[in-house]
């Protein structure tokens, strides 16, 4: 763990990543990168970057940056390798080339909860850097004084697809020192005997060396729900689950998972690649 990227929109709920990037890093001796994405009112213009632009173009920086550096200069950041980024492009894009160029081991990023994505994030570009990112992507909807993550919930459905991702999966649960709670959900339109369900996990564990772990089966009307519930159940601290690049949430999830589940659950989601 070297590096993790929190974008920030200066909103509160960017600060809540933030304060658990912090914890995050200091545990872990990682820098922390904090970006700002500055998406001009008139960027998708041709005449951006003409000179009567100037002016207005280093106005907006000139704020960014005072405000950026006030951000990294705040209390609970002592200590922590901090370095700042402005970036002239569209939020999802830069965030993700910002991750790709530095190297960076995984995004913290804020999100509202039930009243859906805003601030920077507006519409679909949280969704987008999930769905994006080739690293991991840990979603933030509340303030967290002391982040752990002793129980970690990983949701799947543990077809072949999924072992590259799992790796980094494994990887993150020993690096928060977590239970591992393996669930399947099993629904009406997609139901699985509790034999056949348990022979499919099985099958994918026994070629990863795990050692702080336990599976599940777990009924519900739909997956959303099914996981909310399964990770209220165990009072987890950390949701994890896999997303595809090209269509969103993972084919487990039906082609693409409801915003529901980020939006309605106030646990932290952590999200892997496939």
């Amino acid at each position: 763990m070297k590096k993790i990227l929190v974008p920030t929109d200066f909103s509160t709920n960017a600060e809540y990543a933030l304060k658990v990037a912090a914890q995050i890093a200091r545990q872990h001796n990682a820098e922390i990168i904090l970006l700002h994405m500055l998406e001009l009112p008139n960027q998708n213009s041709d005449a951006v970057g003409s000179g009567s632009d100037i002016p207005e173009i280093m106005f907006f920086k000139n704020s960014a940056i005072n405000r950026l550096d006030a951000v990294a200069d705040e209390d609970y950041l002592d200590g922590i390798n901090i370095s700042t980024v402005i970036q002239f492009e569209k939020a999802f894009e830069g965030i993700v080339n910002i991750s790709r160029k530095n190297n960076v081991d995984f995004i913290v990023m804020g999100s509202h909860g039930a009243s859906g994505f805003q601030e920077m994030f507006i519409g679909s570009n949280t969704e987008k850097v999930v769905r994006f990112s080739e690293i991991p992507v840990l979603v933030i909807k509340n303030e967290i004084s002391d982040f752990k993550a002793d129980r970690f919930v990983f949701a799947s459905d543990f077809s072949a697809e999924i072992k590259k991702p799992f790796a980094k999966v494994i990887e993150f649960a020993r690096l928060f020192n977590s239970e591992l709670h393996l669930v399947m959900i099993n629904t009406p339109n997609s139901f699985k005997s509790t034999g056949v369900a348990e022979s499919i996990m099985s099958d994918f564990i026994e070629e990863f060396n795990l050692d702080n772990y336990s599976t599940h089966i777990y009924n519900d009307v739909n997956v959303e729900k099914g996981i909310i519930n399964f990770a209220n159940s165990v009072q987890a601290d950390l949701v994890g689950m896999c997303t595809h690049g090209r269509t969103g949430f993972s084919h487990f999830f039906n082609g693409s998972i409801s915003e529901d589940l980020v939006n309605h659950t106030v646990r932290p989601v952590l999200t892997f690649k496939i």
